[in-house]
């Protein structure tokens, strides 16, 4: 392997990390300079990207004086190093130091400039608080052009070889799955970052085997919960000890579906938990479906827990590390306690347990008409208009 090239006076580190491969020459080598390094070394080379976001979802964009593009903080996985470790070497040398998240994207790219092909792993860093994200942005000893930018703006900015990176690991990000392009584009197969039109042509295409299929597949998050009313019909809460503090549930939590766990089951195994009652959940009441774009959609479903008296309240034994408090809380006292889908939601099952209907279908929290029920209403509004 030939020497590296020679360093060259600098205030900055002498290795200046980048996610494309060209990183860890000394100075600011000549293209020359690099294809001579990297021509020696074993193919493919192998990076690391860093996303780094903030925690209004701002993404750390790098403009340094020494490239014409802007770039992704990322490294070169040198010798022994596993991708987080040169991800996390790279950082430092930025002045960051953050623990490695989980990997977002996987993208393999044909050899370029360099002559080798290129496999770079993308990881996400934080976010970041507030305190630590100004540090690296401010002046004085932060990298040089360093920018917080939305992801519209950083696409904007960033090279074509690496918009599509950002682009697909944000994607991965917020689907809670994992992207998989080569030079640049989402394969068929990828559980995040394909577009949604382009999946659904291969679906009708018939070009997608039964495991691309599933993996790309949009996926849902599901739920069970209980609606427990003490005797002076009281909606019982609980206060997480995560998340938004202030912040109330209905009794329940995730349906651990991948080991064959029903949402029934899940009802009755979350009660147990986190409040220390055993008790079988009653009827279904409502089933609520809730989207949010980019992210995979929600389903919970709500079972009536029927009443509490006073002895089975006095029973309760919250979950340790997990609950805070429980409370029992009247109808007015919910939009201050909980959001406000969960609000619906809980107002709903009520109506539907004194009333004897449902289970009924919500959409963040709001009864949806059965077909029949629309044109009904449709026939009633044009019978008024003869």
């Amino acid at each position: 392997m030939p020497d590296r090239p020679a360093d060259r006076p600098s205030d900055r580190p002498a290795e200046h990390p980048s996610d494309d491969g060209s990183d860890h020459l000394s100075g600011h080598p000549s293209p020359d300079e690099a294809r001579l390094y990297y021509a020696a070394r074993p193919s493919p080379l192998v990076a690391a990207t860093a996303i780094v976001v903030d925690s209004a979802g701002r993404v750390l964009v790098l403009a340094p004086p020494y490239r014409a593009d802007a770039e992704l903080p990322g490294a070169t996985v040198e010798d022994t190093q596993t991708p987080e470790e040169a991800l996390a070497r790279g950082l430092e040398e930025l002045g960051l130091s953050a623990p490695i998240g989980r990997l977002l994207a996987v993208e393999s790219r044909r050899p370029g400039s360099l002559g080798h092909s290129l496999l770079a792993h993308v990881h996400l860093v934080g976010p970041l608080p507030a305190k630590q994200a100004g540090a690296l942005s401010s002046a004085g000893g932060a990298p040089a052009g360093a920018r917080w930018l939305t992801p519209e703006e950083a696409y904007a900015v960033l090279p074509a070889r690496l918009a599509p990176r950002l682009r697909a690991g944000l994607a991965a990000l917020y689907a809670g799955s994992l992207a998989h392009l080569v030079d640049g584009v989402p394969q068929p197969g990828s559980p995040a970052g394909l577009d949604p039109g382009r999946r659904t042509a291969l679906e009708h295409a018939g070009s997608l085997d039964a495991a691309s299929h599933r993996a790309a597949r949009p996926k849902a998050v599901t739920a069970a919960s209980v609606v427990f009313t003490d005797s002076a019909g009281r909606v019982l809460l609980v206060e997480p000890s995560y998340g938004k503090s202030g912040r109330w549930n209905l009794p329940g939590g995730g349906i651990d579906s991948d080991l064959g766990e029903t949402p029934r089951a899940a009802a009755r195994r979350e009660v147990r938990e986190e409040l220390g009652l055993d008790l079988p959940p009653g009827r279904l009441l409502g089933v609520n479906w809730a989207h949010k774009p980019g992210y995979p959609a929600r389903i919970r479903f709500l079972y009536d827990g029927g009443v509490l008296d006073a002895a089975a309240l006095a029973r309760i034994r919250l979950a340790p590390f997990e609950l805070l408090r429980w409370r029992a809380v009247t109808s007015g006292e919910l939009r201050a306690l909980v959001k406000p889908s969960l609000r619906r939601q809980i107002e709903a099952c009520l109506r539907a347990r004194a009333e004897g209907t449902g289970p009924l279908e919500l959409h963040a929290g709001r009864p949806v008409d059965a077909p029949h029920e629309k044109e009904k209403k449709k026939e009633g509004k044009g019978k008024g208009k003869r």
